[in-house]
């Protein structure tokens, strides 16, 4: 069923600054939970950093995370977005396209105001999606 973005987003997405160390990052994503943060300076939106950059462009790297900025290994512009308004159907053909699991979404102007997930479209699926159970389930710390 399609709905719109505003309606399964997250709404509070974290972002940090692209000169943010990567251990700061790290450390703000365990304590909100999270597996990306947005890397912005005010309402313009540079990038994404999952846990998998952290792993694939700074730990596999033999960078130190304590000296490597966000900016240096986030997922580097352009950043695929949704408007609010953009439809679910949207986010599912950006996200086959560009092979993402995570989109943030911006306002007009390029304000990041949220973030929609392969787990978020997941769950309108209900109990019928093998994905939907996985998105439900309890983190594992």
């Amino acid at each position: 069923m399609t709905q719109r973005i505003r309606d399964v987003m997250s709404p509070a997405a974290v972002s940090v600054e692209p000169m943010t160390t990567v251990t700061r990052a790290a450390r703000l994503m365990r304590e909100q939970d999270i597996g990306d943060v947005l890397v912005a300076y005010d309402c313009d939106l540079f990038g994404v950093l999952t846990d998998r950059d952290i792993v694939l462009r700074t730990v596999a790297d033999g960078r130190d995370p304590d000296d490597t900025t966000v900016g240096s290994v986030c997922t580097p512009p352009p950043v695929v977005t949704l408007a609010p308004e953009d439809t679910t159907d949207r986010a599912v053909e950006l996200m086959r396209r560009h092979a993402v699991r995570r989109l943030p979404v911006v306002e007009r102007g390029g304000c990041p105001v949220g973030v929609v997930s392969l787990g978020d479209l997941a769950a309108l699926e209900g109990s019928r999606s093998a994905l939907a159970d996985i998105s439900a389930a309890a983190p594992d710390h």
